[in-house]
Formats: C-alpha cells, sequence, structure tokens
C-alpha cells in the first residue's frame, strides 16, 4: 500500500497531481461556517467549493466516485441550501449525481431553536461520479424477515401495467443496504481534537461500496484522519491533504499507527 500525506491547501496541493488518478474520495468538506477548526479567520464560501469540485473532477478516474458528506447553516431562519449548490456545481463540472444518500445520525446535534422547526438528524452523502461508476460492491447487511421463502409478486411496466414475476426466488436471509445509513456520530473530547470528528465505520463501508483493494482513496480534508485509517484497513492507497498542522499531526499519527499494524 502506498500513503501519501500532505500538509496545505487541498485546492493548490490537487493542482500539482495528474489527471485521472483518484478511484475515489470520501470526506466531509466545512459545512459553511459551523465550525472554527483552529482557523480565526477562515471563512468557506462558493469561491472556495467551486474551484475544489472543478479538481476533483479533473483527478478523479473515469469511473471513479466521489462521496461528498456535507451539511448546511440556518442563518436568519433560513438553511442556505449550499449542500444542494454543491451538488448542481458538481453536475455542472461533469459528475454524475449517482446517489444522494443520508447519514442518519439518530440524535439532534446541531445548533438551532427546536421552537420553530424539527430537530435535524441527518447530512447529505451525495455520490458523484465521473461516468458510469466502475465499481459498486453492495453491501448486504439487511436482516429479511421472509428469509428462506419463495419471492413472489408483480412487477410494474413502463405502461403501468403490472407483470407477474418470471421466476421463483428464494429470499435470502440478508438483502442490499438501503441508501439511508444509521451511524451514531463518533465522539471525540480533549485537548487537540478534531471538533467534526468522521466515524470510522461510515468511511469504511463507503470505501468498500466504491472501491477495490489496490484502488487509491482521497480525502482532501483529512481531518483526524478516519478517511485514511479506513483506507489502511480495507488494504487500499490513501493520499490525505490537510490544512490545519495540528490535525495533521493527529493524522498522521493515527495514520501511522495504523500502517505498522
Amino acid at each position: 500500500m502506498k500513503v501519501n500525506l500532505m500538509q496545505g491547501d487541498c485546492l493548490e496541493r490537487m493542482k500539482a497531481m495528474d489527471d485521472c488518478v483518484i478511484d475515489l474520495t470520501v470526506t466531509s468538506p466545512p459545512y459553511d461556517n459551523l465550525r472554527t477548526y483552529n482557523q480565526h479567520d477562515w471563512s468557506w464560501g462558493e469561491d472556495d467549493w467551486k474551484p475544489i469540485i472543478q479538481e476533483l473532477y479533473r483527478v478523479t478516474a473515469k469511473g471513479g466516485v466521489v462521496v461528498w458528506v456535507v451539511g448546511g447553516a440556518t442563518v436568519n431562519g433560513s438553511e442556505t441550501g449550499s449542500s444542494f449548490r454543491q451538488a448542481i456545481h458538481a453536475m455542472d463540472c461533469g459528475f454524475r449525481l449517482h446517489d444522494t444518500m443520508i447519514w442518519n445520525k439518530g440524535g439532534f446535534s446541531a445548533v438551532g431553536s427546536l421552537r420553530t422547526r424539527y430537530a435535524p438528524v441527518f447530512e447529505y452523502m451525495f455520490v458523484f461520479s465521473k461516468g458510469k461508476p466502475k465499481t459498486f460492491n453492495p453491501i448486504k447487511d439487511r436482516a429479511n424477515k421472509n428469509a428462506g421463502k419463495n419471492a413472489s409478486g408483480t412487477i410494474r411496466q413502463n405502461d403501468g401495467s403490472t407483470m407477474p414475476m418470471s421466476k421463483v426466488m428464494k429470499i435470502n436471509d440478508y438483502g442490499q443496504r438501503f441508501n439511508i445509513w444509521d451511524v451514531s456520530p463518533h465522539r471525540q473530547s480533549g485537548q487537540g481534537s478534531h471538533p467534526a470528528p468522521f466515524p470510522i465505520s461510515l468511511a469504511r463501508d463507503q470505501i468498500i461500496s466504491w472501491s477495490n483493494e489496490g484502488n487509491t482513496i482521497l480525502d482532501p480534508f483529512m481531518g483526524s484522519g478516519t478517511t485514511g485509517v479506513a483506507a489502511i484497513n480495507t488494504n487500499r492507497n490513501f493520499v490525505g491533504i490537510e490544512l490545519d498542522s495540528e490535525y495533521f499531526s493527529i493524522a498522521e499519527s493515527r495514520i501511522r499507527e495504523t500502517e505498522v499494524k
């Protein structure tokens, strides 16, 4: 396995990369201005994410995928809609919006008033693809209550009519996972901790789904290095970029420790 860790601005670092070298990106960019990330004068807007998404398209291999995990802020009583604008811009750059997945965190953790709206408990996981995805390894862990029985029923046609299923199939013990994933957020505390750590299972399962062993995984917003740890644990190469020197040190330590296990 090859691991390449870089500290610095991800846009500048990606500009130095060759075309079409990344099989899969799994990343969680900053969410509007909801976190400080050790940067006192830090900001995140269209002028930041637009060129980054454009560079991601360039470095992504044909058939490669970008999993873009993102949420948004509520300002003056209105959601910013920045998540949707990012998805639309990705399509303008040439990506397909292959899937809109939901990360159900199962609990309320965002800042906001519950007097005027329901508690936000999810984030988007946009799956962008450069053409048709070359890899899909669906995770099958959804228990079927009718396991062992014969499947029966009808299939609806384009004209609205229905036809009986052409063959009888036995229902397996487990079915393919849906695109809403229930994953509890990772809790991390203490001095030097990253303010928005990625759940390792979320990164691992996306990596398994959209890549194969030996592929190259990128995280341009590496944070504390969770995507890198998941990539190494699943026998993938990894390229990680992180702007903040403190978070980079945390990520580098975690990833190097994983490499020697």
